[in-house]
């Protein structure tokens, strides 16, 4: 149904304003991004087709919600008939500002004042990715953030991770103290036996510089777990 044959206070937008962001449903809120449809698809039936994208055509697992949308890139999008140049960069730059914003809150607060925002600035790196991923978070004297670096990248299964290479990095930085991060494509956010043995070998290995570690977090698409929380560390 076009918006136009909405009741006025059924309308996304209208219903947005007068009672805020919360009372939208994903597919509404997403069709205000969108604007209009095409010939014979409503913006509210273009959303539901969004919501309900795969990485790609075959895959059952794929970006599926809200959630995965915001991993999606433009190229993923040209998948979606009637949604043309602008509105593709229109959703990205959305996922681009929510990163920044994470990344602006990291950098002006101390990092373990909101833990869930580091979470969530993770995941929105990291969870989406096909392959394994680890990652440093370079925190200042008073657990700023400094810098995030994807150092290295593996397969499905494992990656190759060099301490050398996370202590270069670290003294580049000037950093007092790292998160390490990674993600599990599995899609289970449970540290396995070699997570553990990486986690107290780097540890070790930044320690002789003066580094500490504060924190190991591994992520999945709407997970994350917190290796410090469990006490691994």
């Amino acid at each position: 149904m076009p918006l136009k044959d909405l009741p006025p206070d059924a309308r996304p937008r209208e219903k947005l304003l007068a009672r805020g962001p919360g009372a939208l449903s994903d597919v509404e809120l997403l069709a205000i991004l969108l604007r209009t449809g095409i010939k014979g698809k409503g913006v509210l039936q273009m959303a539901q087709e969004l919501l309900e994208l795969k990485k790609n055509e075959n895959d059952s697992d794929g970006f599926d919600g809200i959630a995965g949308l915001l991993h999606a890139t433009a190229d993923d999008l040209k998948r979606i008939k009637g949604l043309g140049p602008a509105k593709r960069a229109e959703l990205v730059a959305v996922l681009e500002l929510s990163r920044r914003a994470l990344a602006q809150q990291l950098k002006e607060r101390t990092v373990f004042a909101t833990p869930d925002a580091v979470k969530h600035y993770l995941q929105l790196h990291l969870a989406a990715k096909p392959h394994e991923v680890f990652a440093v978070l370079f925190l200042d004297v008073q657990n700023r953030l400094l810098a995030m670096e994807e150092l290295f990248r593996g397969t499905l299964t494992q990656t190759s991770v060099y301490p050398r290479e996370v202590v270069l990095r670290a003294l580049h930085h000037q950093a007092a103290a790292v998160v390490l991060a990674h993600n599990h494509p599995s899609g289970t956010v449970q540290p396995s036996r070699a997570d553990e043995a990486l986690t107290q070998t780097l540890k070790t290995t930044l320690a002789l510089i003066d580094v500490r570690v504060l924190d190991h977090i591994i992520v999945a698409p709407g997970e994350a777990l917190s290796m410090a929380e469990r006490g691994l560390l």
